[in-house]
């Protein structure tokens, strides 16, 4: 359970919003920057979305251990554009054999990275900001979303964390039997590709006994549901995603008076 500031501390405003409210104010505020693949608008973006942290009641620490996987899938883009791409136009920074970086590439690089970033940390803070209970009753009293696909999503949200404690004891239990890859890179590969198969296929068997429960229990019934926690869309909900609408126009419109705006088509 997330805990949420009193309502009378301006720390959290934000995480008191309304969960579907929240969840599409950061959809409206980072799809857009798809639209362009210079460094400019995401890099604005970045700085309105670490601008109203302290709104969201999110610490700086809490929200760089929640992006850890995020920021490691980062730097093997980043790697891989400036290793692979196909655009070597600009001035050339370094030549080392098959690599040549420019400054073309660089800019490349740097707009997909970011452009990563300001996508993934609104999702991030909705997520750090939400209890998923209340996102599901959200969705489905406000966004109308289907009682079936609401609570699903939620039961999977839920299991989650069991990967990870399900992958630990595999690991043990593969260590106890003696499998180590010790130094070797190539038996390494092998364990963990075997390890996630092994986490693949419980984690669906798990899924199809907790649908079948589920089932079970009338979730698929067809019958109207009755409402047990009312979520609330008011005026500062609204308010809360035209807001994400105008910030994001707003660092677009940035990139094109600056002139680097690159239209994706």
């Amino acid at each position: 359970m997330t805990a949420v500031p009193a309502p009378g501390n301006w720390r959290g405003a934000l995480a008191r919003r309304n969960p579907a409210a929240k969840l599409a104010a950061a959809l409206l505020f980072s799809l857009p920057l798809i639209a362009t693949l210079d460094p400019v608008a995401p890099a604005l973006a970045i700085v309105v979305e670490l601008a109203v942290l302290p709104f969201a009641g999110v610490r700086p620490l809490t929200l760089l251990r929640r992006a850890a996987p995020l920021l490691l899938s980062i730097a093997g883009l980043l790697v891989t554009v400036l290793l692979f791409a196909a655009d070597r136009s600009g001035t050339v920074l370094l030549a080392a054999g098959p690599v040549t970086l420019t400054t073309g590439v660089l800019e490349t690089a740097l707009g997909l990275t970011l452009r990563v970033v300001a996508i993934a940390l609104p999702g991030l803070i909705v997520l750090a900001t939400t209890d998923p209970t209340d996102l599901a009753d959200a969705l489905i009293q406000n966004a109308r979303f289907s009682p079936r696909f609401a609570i699903g999503a939620l039961a999977a949200f839920r299991l989650v964390p069991l990967l990870t404690d399900e992958w630990r004891t595999l690991a043990a239990a593969r260590r106890a039997r003696g499998v180590d890859a010790g130094r070797n890179p190539v038996a390494a590969i092998r364990i963990f590709t075997s390890t996630a198969f092994a986490l693949l296929v419980g984690a669906i068997r798990r899924g199809v006994r907790l649908a079948t429960a589920m089932d079970a229990r009338g979730f698929d019934a067809g019958i109207p549901r009755t409402v047990a926690r009312r979520q609330v869309f008011g005026y500062r909900d609204a308010a809360l995603m035209i807001a994400a609408v105008a910030l994001s126009a707003a660092a677009l419109t940035v990139s094109a008076l600056a002139g680097t705006f690159r239209p994706v088509f």
